[in-house]
């Protein structure tokens, strides 16, 4: 007998007749003799209308207010999946962020899972399945809070991993993880298996299938998933640690995200402490800062810094920095009509040649690179916005992803 954690995404709980599938799919599992913890995301659509609901009231809805309000959208589907299940014959409860209770730290909207008691869900699954709503917790001041969009992945591997869990598979509207998004490029094709680098990376470029923060709590206790559908019964795709990987293949997928935004400082002092006093005050306003290269100006008393920063908050980063009486600078110029497009793959380490083979076929497409960010198993370029398709395209062929 297994105990598996199964993660349900709000495509999966869209409508009354998809709960029914997804308590089927429950139903199967548990007449094979296993325990199971159901984690489950609000109904597809709920999590908007619920924001849109707050921004008629308010467009600086009170934040503690709006974790409340968004919670009940994982509510509703814990309670309707466990109705269903009932329906079944099927013992089973519903379980509520603060009943549990699933602990908490960090801002209201982002913050992080530190721990779940674990023994009366512990003894419940001896009967019955646990529903568990995904995305929120308790805080050590017992006020509801979220984790982030996509959170109810995060909460999923934090309760694998407390529950000693022997699986964790996310249940979604596709059959697993592509080499691109497969609804733009539909050559794309599935990835059997992937490591959890290669999947930490494409998750924070911009592919949609899992949060980033989940995979990476996976990573750090190794505990293997598994990206499968909903709607059919094909196999997914793994998600482990890189042993397991086949190396044949020096890139495993295209990423590419369109909300973002370039700045660039134009003469700002070349002295030590600059870049820290330009992202400071940043950092304290927690934005997130992507890409960053210096370039030395025509006066070598100046340089020039462009970074990237998320489309949102370009508005607030301009006037952080106008404001900064820290820096010198001659001007600021910015760019939002552009995108990221990455390639990733734990082969290109041992892999000569990928650096030029992507700028080439980009060359080749007359796409010009406007910023570059390299790591280990990653190689990110700006582009504009426009060429955004044009070149994961090129990339998906080039490096024989078709």
């Amino acid at each position: 007998m297994a105990k598996k954690v199964l993660k349900f995404g709000g495509t999966s709980v869209g409508t009354i007749e998809r709960i029914q599938h997804v308590a089927n799919i429950i139903r199967q599992e548990k007449d094979k003799g296993h325990q199971i913890i159901a984690i489950v995301s609000a109904m597809a659509g709920k999590t908007n209308e619920l924001i849109n609901l707050s921004k008629k009231l308010s467009e600086d809805f009170n934040k503690r207010e709006l974790d409340v309000l968004l919670s009940s959208g994982e509510q509703i589907t814990c309670a309707l999946l466990a109705g269903a299940l009932l329906k079944l014959n099927i013992k089973a409860k519903s379980w509520l962020n603060w009943q549990i209770p699933i602990l908490t730290e960090g801002e209201h909207a982002n913050a992080r899972i530190i721990n779940i008691h674990v023994n009366k869900i512990d003894e419940f699954l001896k009967y019955g399945v646990a529903i568990i709503p995904g995305f929120q917790g308790v805080s050590k001041n017992g006020d509801i809070t979220t984790i982030g969009r996509g959170g109810s992945d995060a909460t999923a591997v934090a309760f694998a991993k407390l529950f000693n869990a022997d699986s964790c598979e996310i249940f979604t509207d596709v059959d697993g993880v592509y080499s691109s998004d497969p609804n733009n490029i539909p050559v794309a094709k599935k990835i059997e298996k992937i490591s959890y680098e290669e999947m930490l990376e494409l998750s924070s470029l911009g592919a949609k299938v899992m949060q980033s923060s989940a995979v990476q709590t996976a990573m750090m206790y190794d505990i293997p998933l598994e990206v499968r559908s909903t709607f059919t019964n094909r196999k997914g795709t793994r998600i482990f640690n890189r042993q397991n990987i086949d190396y044949s293949k020096s890139v495993t997928g295209v990423a590419y995200s369109k909300d973002d935004a370039k700045i660039t400082l134009i003469g700002v002092e070349d002295k030590p402490g600059v870049a820290a006093n330009i992202f400071e005050p940043l950092n304290k306003a927690q934005i997130n800062v992507d890409m960053v290269i210096q370039n030395i100006s025509s006066d070598e008393k100046l340089t020039d810094v462009t970074f990237t920063i998320k489309r949102e908050d370009l508005p607030k980063t301009k006037d952080i920095l106008e404001g900064n009486k820290d820096v010198n600078y001659k001007k600021i110029t910015h760019n939002e009509k552009v995108s990221k497009v990455s390639i990733v793959g734990a082969g290109m380490v041992s892999t000569p040649g990928i650096t030029y083979k992507m700028f080439r076929g980009l060359a080749d497409s007359k796409i010009n690179i406007l910023a570059i960010s390299t790591s280990e198993i990653k190689l990110s370029v700006i582009i504009k916005e426009e060429d955004t398709l044009k070149a994961v395209k090129k990339m998906h062929s080039i490096f024989d992803l078709d």
